[in-house]
């Protein structure tokens, strides 16, 4: 088993030459926020979306524009606002009068990278029409679909703080994403650097391609065959399981807890952990892996019941609790 998981570390190390690589070109626009882009990369590499809360001026926007010109891949950016439809989302059928049929107009969504922002302004059935896209990997219009191009990844940005005019997501598409990013604000020296690098009329994104479409492919197919240890996989169904079943882990959560984690949280712990390997060069997920996502895969999948929301207690708490108290292999 050894000198498989020394193999596969080589492949990572090969597969993932490109790493270090897109870390310093986002560094060039980017000011600090290595988490957000650790955890853009983990998406990306994982196959899995992101959602992105943070007060306005975070770069949020930004961070992701730069991602896709790194990475030479498609991108579009869609403004989601209350009058938002379908339509505008995905595509349409265009009647020709000339031939009498109808012709498929492609919407913004057939991009590699979609940057949905502030998606929760936008109505329900435009997050509805979203669905299809993100676990499918397709679009249908009229009674055709077409497959979307690979990578695709949706990274959808939402504002914590202004509530008036916006919708509520629905919770099967909350729990499409992967991960959901909580981002806070810069210290006062990366502040500094930020006011310095983009206080000027004429700032010009000065990014290059150093990853293609292919890399990331490639790449994902090493992070596919990252050994997993059976006692890190009961682990992450501990902490799946506890989150529905507090009382069988002598956990006293029981009592805020309204919805436990669905089996995607299972899915996706495996699969964010095995990209966290990736980015730090080894062939094999530990615990600690687990650990460094699990807050983000797990916060917004655990539901509270109003006893919780009255004793103000967050997802996040109840969720550190569990990481607290599960044993660690």
């Amino acid at each position: 088993m050894s000198e498989d998981i020394r193999e596969i570390t080589e492949q990572v190390t090969r597969a993932g030459e490109f790493v270090g690589r897109l870390r310093e070109e986002i560094g060039k626009v980017i000011v600090g926020q290595a988490y957000l882009i650790d955890r853009l990369m983990i998406g990306l590499l994982a196959n899995g979306h992101v959602l992105i809360e943070g007060v306005p001026g975070l770069a949020k926007s930004l961070s992701v524009r730069v991602l896709s010109r790194a990475i030479a891949t498609g991108f579009q950016r869609i403004q989601f606002t209350p009058d938002l439809l379908p339509a505008d989302l995905l595509g349409t059928l265009i009647f020709n009068p000339k031939s009498g049929e109808f012709a498929v107009k492609k919407g913004p969504i057939f991009a590699n990278i979609i940057l949905a922002d502030e998606i929760n302004r936008a109505p329900a059935k435009v997050q509805s029409a979203l669905l299809e896209a993100m676990q499918e990997r397709q679009v249908t219009i009229g009674k055709e679909s077409f497959p979307l191009d690979e990578p695709f990844m949706v990274l959808a940005t939402q504002n914590p703080i202004e509530q008036e005019g916006t919708y509520p997501l629905p919770e099967a598409q909350v729990d499409r994403f992967m991960l959901k990013l909580k981002l806070s604000y810069p210290d006062k020296a990366e502040e500094k650097r930020i006011m310095d690098r983009m206080a000027t009329t004429d700032y010009r994104l000065p990014t290059r391609a150093v990853a293609g479409p292919e890399d990331i492919l490639k790449a994902r197919e090493t992070v596919n065959a990252i050994y997993v240890d059976d006692k890190v996989k009961d682990y992450i169904l501990d902490l799946v399981f506890a989150t529905r079943q507090p009382d069988l882990y002598r956990l006293d959560l029981g009592g805020y807890i309204r919805f436990g984690a669905s089996p995607r949280s299972s899915i996706y712990l495996n699969m964010a952990a095995r990209a966290h390997a990736f980015i730090k060069g080894r062939g094999y997920v530990t615990p600690q892996d687990v650990k460094s996502v699990g807050m983000d895969v797990l916060r917004h999948r655990v539901i509270l019941n109003y006893e919780a929301e009255a004793e103000d207690l967050t997802s996040e708490d109840i969720i550190g609790k569990i990481f607290d108290q599960i044993e660690v292999p």
